[in-house]
């Protein structure tokens, strides 16, 4: 197979960008700051500790339009300068963003219409952030007009290193006339203004739902046609994508060479299209917001990291939010973090390619939404225990930083993430619980140490830089994407692939023909029938899951040249196998026609990865040892071993010789490591 990375020719396929933007020579490490809200003026005391606590970096500004433009057409910018002049004095650098996430009251007094009427009949009122119509010409020539009058005030502020352009945008369920008719203009497009062709793709016939006209087009509300649900979500993602490189563009008028542009989303990943949203940006961000106290495992960090890589220009991204304490709209969820819990994820964020991790945020609120959610500071505003933490972690990487930032991976494993299978399966539920089962699939992979990239592969079907795909239901799916993993196959890859697979074409509508479609050859079966059914025990078998079962749903799999390696243990359901492994070209598909065990789920991946010797060494050592490795600037390895729990852990270092970073140890390879309860131990070759 040919050993072209995917994330190098993702970063060659992406257009714009910036070759002279930021460098970063060490991780940068700080917090949001929102001098503005704190109910005395402490902004010297603030900037006090944080030189004391070691912040290198903070973000300002994405919330509050209302003090930049507290009038129609009045600005206001003083008391930010303010602010980062005296950042800028201390040695603090600043990302700047643009506060267009919040309207103005006067805006939402005087153009109501700039707020969202939701097309599932909610009426978005003022008093709450994100509650407009990202699409509305307004609400757009208003934005554009506080944009261009603060990047010409402040391009040029030496503390700037950056701008955050809006913040954690989604289209959030618009619904407005204007939004409508612009999804219609976008279907007339892409399917060449033919209501023939939109008819045929869609099915409309069913339920006499044809139309013959675009104005008899109908909009969102009460539509139950998946083909039409389908595209709409990809609109919404069109839009936010839209919106963000439209910012982008009017910011990169005035930007200096050394400034980047990132925006930052939350990691829920379905509903905005992450590589055309991030196409402009050397260093995109996402807030990673996870689970502490005895919950904490890392893997929704590593999940983040995983899935922020492949899209990033440059193979890093920022952390722009992430727990300092305990989160939440309300007091219901304070669970701040064991002692060593902050210092470990912020380990955690570099190992996956992190250059630079902020808190949300620096000092607790005292009014507000959001006043439970907790900064690094309480509410007294003094030093306190995480405070500690946060200044033992940026005291570490003052000393280490240079030997750990621009982490390059190269991972051999990628799991396939779809977001119109995600959606779809939504649409057509096979189940009460999760449908997609993305987060099932990837902890397979990560609790037995196998890393791996995660590839939108609705956008992306290059696999070559691989030696083995793992995937959730890949529900929808062109031809030319299945015949891409078929092609992988054949050529020698490992593939794991998980039940209806191949079912649908890319309108969402089931392919006229036995199933899996264009898979077939690949996966080595047929299957007409499948039933909803509940726990059932598998035959003994070679597998050699302790947790021998599977439930939920069942392909009836009918092998053509696949090799039957588990059947249900049923009088019934076991005519026919659940799991099966073809050997196709040079490669192999293993195909699990059921919900399998976590277990079992588990043991499939590995016995895939043991044909290509994938993490051999990785996956002597499990759960609660996680390691992640990658390559410096320095082209040398940087190895993470983390233990997630609350016990010390002695285990064989797994890697090559390597110099401990944080602590005396020897890291010889198959010697005794300590690592001590929610610890990291870090080697570098």
């Amino acid at each position: 197979m040919k050993k072209t990375t995917f994330v190098a020719a993702l970063m060659l396929a992406l257009a714009g960008g910036n070759a002279g933007a930021y460098d970063f020579d060490k991780p940068l490490y700080g917090a949001a700051y929102y001098s503005e809200y704190t109910p005395t003026d402490r902004l010297d005391e603030d900037i006090r500790l944080m030189r004391e606590a070691g912040v290198t970096v903070v973000r300002v500004g994405e919330s509050t339009w209302s003090l930049f433009e507290p009038q129609d057409g009045v600005f206001r910018f003083e008391w930010m300068d303010r602010i980062l002049d005296r950042l800028h004095k201390a040695g603090i650098k600043v990302i700047l963003g643009t506060p267009t996430y919040s309207i103005p009251a006067w805006m939402a007094a005087s153009h109501p219409k700039v707020l969202s009427q939701r097309w599932d009949g909610k009426q978005e009122h003022y008093g709450i952030r994100q509650n407009m119509n990202i699409y509305n010409p307004t609400y757009r020539r208003y934005c554009e007009r506080i944009i261009r009058k603060m990047m010409e005030h402040f391009a040029g502020h030496p503390a700037i290193i950056g701008y955050q352009v809006d913040n954690e945008v989604e289209a959030r369920k618009i619904g407005n006339r204007d939004y409508f008719e612009g999804f219609r203009e976008y279907i007339r497009s892409e399917f060449g203004d033919s209501l023939e062709e939109l008819n045929r793709r869609w099915r409309l016939n069913y339920w006499g739902m044809n139309i013959n006209t675009w104005d008899e087009f109908y909009d969102r509300p009460g539509v139950t046609n998946p083909s039409y649900k389908l595209w709409w979500e990809r609109w919404n993602r069109k839009v936010t994508a839209d919106f963000l490189n439209w910012q982008a563009d009017i910011v990169n008028e005035y930007r200096r060479p050394d400034q980047f542009v990132t925006h930052c989303f939350m990691p829920y990943f379905y509903n905005i299209d992450q590589v055309e949203a991030f196409r402009q940006m050397d260093y995109p961000a996402i807030n990673i917001y996870y689970t502490m106290q005895d919950a904490q495992d890392g893997m929704w960090i590593a999940y983040a990291g995983d899935f922020m890589r492949p899209v990033c220009r440059r193979g890093n991204f920022l952390v722009t939010e992430t727990n300092a304490q305990g989160t939440g709209w309300s007091s219901r969820d304070q669970y701040p973090p064991y002692d060593g819990q902050l210092r470990q994820n912020m380990y955690a964020m570099l190992a996956s390619g992190a250059n630079m991790v902020e808190y949300w945020h620096w000092a607790t609120l005292h009014y507000g939404q959001e006043t439970y959610w907790r900064g690094l500071l309480g509410h007294d505003g003094q030093p306190n225990r995480v405070y500690a933490e946060f200044a033992r972690g940026a005291a570490e990487l003052e000393k280490v930083g240079k030997k750990l930032v621009n982490l390059k991976k190269r991972n051999r494993v990628a799991m396939l993430f779809s977001h119109d299978s995600k959606h779809a399966l939504d649409f057509m539920p096979y189940t009460n619980g999760d449908q997609y089962k993305d987060y099932m699939v990837y902890e397979a992979l990560y609790r037995q140490n196998i890393e791996c990239d995660i590839l939108s592969v609705d956008k992306v079907n290059d696999f070559s830089g691989y030696d083995m795909l793992v995937v959730p239901p890949l529900y929808v799916a062109t031809d030319e994407t299945l015949r891409r993993i078929s092609d992988f196959v054949e050529q020698g890859g490992e593939v794991v692939m998980l039940y209806k697979s191949g079912y649908c074409n890319e309108d969402d509508a089931v392919r006229p023909v036995l199933a899996p479609g264009p898979l077939a050859a690949a996966c080595g079966f047929t299957y007409q029938e499948f039933s909803s059914i509940r726990r059932l025990n598998l035959r003994p078998n070679d597998i050699g899951a302790a947790d021998n079962t599977v439930g939920t749903w069942m392909e009836f799999l009918c092998p053509t040249t696949a090799k039957p390696l588990a059947y249900a243990d049923h009088e019934f359901f076991g005519k026919w196998p659940c799991v099966t492994e073809n050997s196709f070209g040079k490669g192999h598909l293993t195909y699990i026609g059921a919900v399998p065990s976590q277990e079992l789920l588990q043991k499939l991946i590995a016995r895939a990865a043991d044909r290509k010797g994938i993490a051999t060494a990785e996956r002597k050592l499990r759960f609660p040892i996680v390691l992640r490795s990658g390559t410096n600037g320095d082209g040398r390895g940087v190895h993470y071993m983390f233990n997630f729990s609350a016990g010390e852990q002695t285990v064989a270092w797994p890697f090559a010789d390597s110099e401990s970073q944080l602590d005396g140890q020897k890291l010889s390879r198959g010697a005794s490591v300590k690592v001590g309860p929610w610890g990291v131990v870090v080697g570098i070759e």
